[in-house]
């Protein structure tokens, strides 16, 4: 009879080696699970933060003797000429690029109804003029009193001016040219019926042009001595206007200059483009016809204006102090987007703007706002939206990007 215990030894030890084996796979799947999740990537690092600024320009060709501005052309003397009472055109005998000379005829009205007040006004005059006459014989014989003969004095003054406004009513029913021009426009066609002060022709004078440009507020305080103040002064003295010498050309006569002369310069910038607009007068050429609204480029030479120590202006709150109170700017590398700081030598301060005297060689992106809170090194982003742009690939203070 066999022992039971030796007949159940082997299940037992198969039971145990399946169990073993369980506890084996489920060691080994856990390992898996470990090994898994320890070859994760770490989570991101927080990237270095940056500090947004705005950003100047740095005018590099303010220290240029000679620059160029795009420029318009406008006649030096020009009208829009009106009648100043109303009437139904009879004559308008000029056409659009016409030439004319002074006192020429440029439009008339029909002027049988100033004819006739005239002729009214006339009868009236005469009458009034014949009574007080014979009330100035009267009134010392006592034959009418003192207010009669006022009254006859007033009547014969109100008659006097009303004739003498037929007598200019009729005359401003012709319409004359006040100088010798040529007509830019014609705002009207004959027969029409036209009322006092509107408008009837456009006249030029082309033999004097305008030569404008608009020139930089950097400019102007390059150009001048005195700060801030010098701005509100006179600048048309005989001794600076002599100083400027300015040339103008043509795109289709571009081997051709024409010497202009200081005529104006404004000392209230313009509210939209923030320039000073310049106008040079300018003879008209002999080799072509030089239109106003053309354009032109005109080169300004500064040579005997610009002072020896006028290099720049950038905005006061660029310049900041170092350890040793010594001033600096932080100028921007495009690439790294990485400030550093260069020493700079100042001079006048005129509104918010400082003068730099060395240190810039024009060109250069510095901080204007946010350089009280950067050092060396430090990672910086332009501002957002609409207030700073950035730096186009022509050099700043080119004609192109006034």
């Amino acid at each position: 009879m066999k022992n039971p215990h030796c007949v159940n030894a082997p299940l037992m030890a198969a039971s145990q080696i399946k169990s073993k084996s369980l506890l084996l796979r489920s060691t080994l799947v856990l390992l898996g699970l470990s090994i898994v999740g320890c070859s994760e990537p770490p989570p991101p690092s927080e990237s270095v933060s940056s500090r947004p600024v705005k950003l100047f320009i740095v005018d590099k060709s303010l220290s240029a003797e000679i620059r160029q501005f795009p420029a318009s052309i406008e006649a030096a003397t020009q009208a829009e000429l009106s009648f100043r009472v109303s009437g139904q055109l009879e004559a308008l005998p000029i056409r659009e690029g016409e030439v004319v000379e002074a006192e020429q005829v440029l439009a008339q009205l029909d002027a049988t109804d100033f004819k006739n007040t005239l002729e009214d006004r006339e009868a009236v005059f005469e009458n009034t003029e014949r009574n007080f006459r014979r009330a100035g014989e009267l009134i010392d014989s006592g034959s009418i009193s003192q207010l009669d003969y006022d009254r006859m004095e007033a009547d014969f003054r109100s008659a006097r001016a009303a004739l003498a406004q037929a007598k200019a009513d009729l005359n401003y029913a012709t319409l004359r040219a006040p100088f010798r021009g040529r007509i830019a426009r014609r705002y009207v066609d004959n027969f029409e019926e036209v009322r006092a002060k509107q408008s009837i022709v456009y006249l030029q004078d082309t033999e004097l042009l305008d030569v404008i440009i608009a020139m930089p507020e950097s400019v102007i305080r390059s150009v001048t001595s005195g700060g801030e103040g010098e701005l509100s002064s006179d600048p048309l003295e005989e001794s600076s206007a002599a100083s400027v010498r300015a040339m103008a050309s043509f795109d289709n006569r571009p081997n051709i200059s024409y010497a202009l002369e200081l005529k104006e310069l404004a000392t209230r910038a313009d509210p939209d483009t923030q320039t000073f607009p310049v106008t040079f007068s300018m003879r008209q050429p002999d080799e072509f016809t030089v239109l106003p609204g053309m354009t032109a480029q005109v080169e300004v030479d500064f040579s005997d204006l610009l002072t020896s120590d006028a290099v720049t202006w950038v905005p006061a709150r660029a310049v900041q102090a170092d350890a040793t109170l010594s001033p600096r700017v932080f100028v921007l590398d495009a690439q790294s987007m990485q400030v550093r700081s260069i020493s700079v030598e100042t001079g006048r301060v005129s509104g918010d703007m400082i003068e730099v005297l060395s240190g810039l060689v024009g060109g250069e992106e510095i901080v204007a706002v946010g350089a009280s809170y950067l050092s060396d090194g430090m990672q910086v982003t332009r501002m957002l939206g609409g207030e700073q742009a950035i730096p186009r690939e022509t050099a700043p203070g080119d004609s192109d990007s006034l």
